[in-house]
């Protein structure tokens, strides 16, 4: 049985095979050059020449990383808006989705609607900016939290996956005396943990990867996250007159600017990364929420 499907593979799935490859190298590579660059002397790197593996191996570039207070500052500012937007952005949609799986509650079609066309259109970026400033959120660590509370495609994601539970598990806890808010965080969140990884993953990775509103409501240097930091520390200057600020102690010899960059680039990234692997399965579950009925 073995034998004969081996020999169903057609000089087709062999072309797409290798096609897969190609494409799966394309998008690796980057990466990889990146790692082996930052793992390089910088002095030696600027020579060209590396593709595969370290030609010089030093740890010179991460120690330069390390020992700059603005980086460690940038990065725990990172991590502190990851985890408190992500846990409070998740409870909260949650709880307005739980609200919405509800079809009697009031006013719940015209809400759907309006939340709708909030999807396709905004406002602009001027009147949201004096929006946030008039809230005294500009210069304000509270700028990456207030506004990403709420999303309403994460919040239809969560309506529809409540309303897929059965109703008889509130049904007897209500008759057991409980409340709406006990049910939803003593039964309904527990068994929601496929989808929450999912808006977690979501909302953690939007909150690492962001950039912008560093750039846009934050001008203290003090409250800025690690990905501002770099953004602006490549867009400062071209590749070939970058200008770092490098920690006292460490001259511009020891270092190049570039190893500098990418090796803030796979401090930046890596964390990110290893949260992957870990909510995959809750991934692929969350995304196929609501496309099979049973």
């Amino acid at each position: 049985m073995a034998h004969s499907k081996l020999n169903r593979i057609t000089t087709g799935d062999i072309i797409i095979g290798a096609i897969m490859v190609l494409l799966c190298f394309a998008a690796l590579y980057p990466v990889w050059y990146t790692i082996i660059i930052s793992f390089n002397d910088s002095n030696d790197a600027l020579r060209g020449g590396i593709y595969w593996f370290p030609r010089k191996f030093s740890l010179q570039s991460y120690k330069t990383v390390f020992q700059d207070k603005t980086i460690i500052r940038a990065f725990m500012i990172t991590v502190l808006r990851t985890v408190i937007g992500t846990v409070t952005s998740v409870f909260f949609t949650a709880m307005v989705g739980y609200a919405f799986s509800k079809k009697h509650i009031m006013g719940n079609k015209v809400y759907t609607i309006i939340g709708t066309i909030t999807m396709f259109f905004g406002g602009g970026l001027i009147p949201y900016f004096i929006t946030l400033k008039n809230l005294g959120l500009y210069d304000n660590f509270l700028v990456y939290i207030i506004p990403s509370l709420f999303n309403f495609y994460n919040m239809i994601i969560f309506m529809s996956f409540f309303r897929g539970l059965p109703a008889g598990l509130e049904e007897s806890a209500k008759l057991d005396g409980a409340n709406d808010m006990l049910i939803f965080i003593k039964i309904i969140l527990p068994l929601s943990m496929p989808v929450i990884a999912t808006i977690a993953l979501f909302n953690g990775v939007g909150h690492w990867n962001d950039y912008f509103a560093g750039v846009m409501y934050i001008n203290k240097s003090e409250l800025q996250p690690i990905q501002t930091y770099l953004y602006r520390v490549v867009a400062s200057a071209s590749a070939s007159k970058a200008v770092v600020a490098m920690p006292a102690g460490v001259s511009a010899q020891q270092v190049s600017s570039q190893s500098v960059r990418l090796a803030t680039m796979v401090v930046t990234t890596f964390p990110i990364m290893c949260v992957y692997p870990f909510l995959q399965k809750y991934f692929v579950k969350g995304m196929l929420i609501g496309s099979i009925k049973g």
